[in-house]
């Protein structure tokens, strides 16, 4: 793997703990942190149903579930400009 993406990967897993902990500072954590799950899952394969369309998809592995899963919309956001930037 190169340089850039271990600073991607660094930069994902800060962002991740971010928004876990602005997250649980609100007064219903798991209520939110449900809502960011299923946003982030559903816009994942949202993405990859309007592949055929855009010509943009992602893989569906535990890596890129796992960030949609906690970063929500700008997980997915922020994958997709990771595939533009390392592809």
């Amino acid at each position: 793997m190169s340089i850039g993406s271990y600073i991607i990967f660094a930069f994902l897993i800060l962002s991740g703990i971010i928004i876990l902990a602005v997250t649980l500072r609100n007064e219903k954590p798991f209520k939110n942190i449900f809502l960011s799950l299923f946003s982030g899952v559903g816009s994942l394969f949202a993405v990859n149903i309007a592949s055929a369309i855009t010509a943009v998809s992602l893989p569906i592995n535990t890596l890129t579930l796992s960030v949609s899963a906690v970063g929500g919309i700008p997980g997915v956001v922020l994958l997709l400009i990771s595939d533009v930037l390392l592809s």
